[in-house]
Formats: C-alpha cells, structure tokens, sequence
C-alpha cells in the first residue's frame, strides 16, 4: 500500500517521512523535486559533472538512510540534503586525492626539507616538487620551524589545517594560523625577491 500516493503535491518535510517509511512514491518525488539542487551543489564543489553525478546518487542513498532522524524544526529538507550533499561531495574529493604521505615518509620529507643539505630520496624529490624549485625550499626554510613544518605538512603533504593540528598536537586555530602565517611570508618573500631582481 502506498502511503503518498500523491507524493509530488505534500510539502518536503513530508516527502522525507515518507522517504524514511519507505514509500516508493514518496521516494520518487523527494528525488525528482531535489536532484537539480543536490547535482548543482556537487558540481560546484566536486568541479567534475561526472564525480557529481556519482555524488548524486551516494546522497539520495544517505538521504533515505538518515531520514528517520530528519527534524523539520532544525532545518527545512533542502538545507538538511544539501548538507549531506556538501559532505558527501567533500568526502569524495578528498578520495580522489593522492594516497595520503605515511607518518614515517612524511618525517623524512620533513627533515630533508627543513634540514640544510640533506639528500633526498626519489619520492622525497617528487615531494619536493610540489612547492615547484630549490629555490622555494630554501624559502621554507626561513621560515620560523613550527610555521615551516605546517606549511610542509600542508603543501607537500596535502593535509588539512585539521590533520596538521593532529600531527603536530596544536589546536586546529594554532594549525590554521602557522600556516596562513607561513604562507604569507613565503608570498612577501617572493615579492622582495622579484623586486631586488632575485628569479622566483
């Protein structure tokens, strides 16, 4: 028996009490009504139409499975699926991402670019490549050490101010700040550099 059988005419919050009970028809609608909205959202975060799609359909699978626990009175069913949507883009941008660096990898890289002459390995020099020439290491090394290992762990390690505060055992405000702090002093640095006429 179908519960909404004129599923597309009821208000959102009751196309997800319908979701949450299983009606076929309710499902139906609660995805026609919603897919343009959670596919726009994917794509302005995944900036792939294709990833986004596949976002799509991994939200509407979360959206029936937290249904039950919808409350209307915290927020309207839009702002509650575009949430899931948002999450559910993020997590699979950060899947996409490079293998994350190992803690034991990520010391070494560490100290080969802090370290004055250190040698470093093949994948400790592909590291290296991401902050594009010799030139920006030794930048980096300038920097006061806690400023430099944050920016580190964020452009060669491609972690999150959040995963920085976790390996360096900092709140993530402290994380966030050593590394908006170092970045900006590489950037000043740059800028002396190109008007003394020092190459970038």
């Amino acid at each position: 028996m179908e519960l909404f059988p004129r599923a597309n005419r009821v208000d959102d919050a009751s196309l997800v009490a319908g979701l949450a009970l299983g009606d076929e028809q309710a499902a139906l609608a609660f995805v026609r009504r919603f897919q343009d909205a959670v596919y726009g959202m994917a794509v302005s975060v995944t900036r792939d139409p294709a990833l986004a799609e596949d976002v799509s359909q991994e939200v509407f699978v979360r959206a029936w499975r937290a249904a039950g626990n919808y409350d209307p009175r915290r927020a309207s069913a839009l702002t509650w699926l575009l949430t899931i949507t948002r999450n559910a883009a993020i997590d699979a941008v950060r899947a996409r991402r490079p293998t994350p660096v190992l803690s034991e990898t990520l010391e070494r890289l560490l100290d080969a670019t802090l370290s004055s002459g250190a040698d470093a390995d093949d994948t400790e020099r592909q590291a290296l490549l991401a902050l594009e020439s010799e030139r920006a290491v030794a930048r980096l090394r300038a920097l006061p050490p806690e400023q430099a290992r944050a920016v580190a762990l964020a452009v060669l390690g491609g972690c999150t101010a959040a995963e920085v505060g976790r390996h360096e055992n900092i709140p993530l405000g402290t994380a966030k700040t050593r590394i908006r702090t170092g970045l900006r002093r590489l950037r000043d640095t740059l800028k002396e550099g190109s008007r003394d006429g020092t190459p970038p």
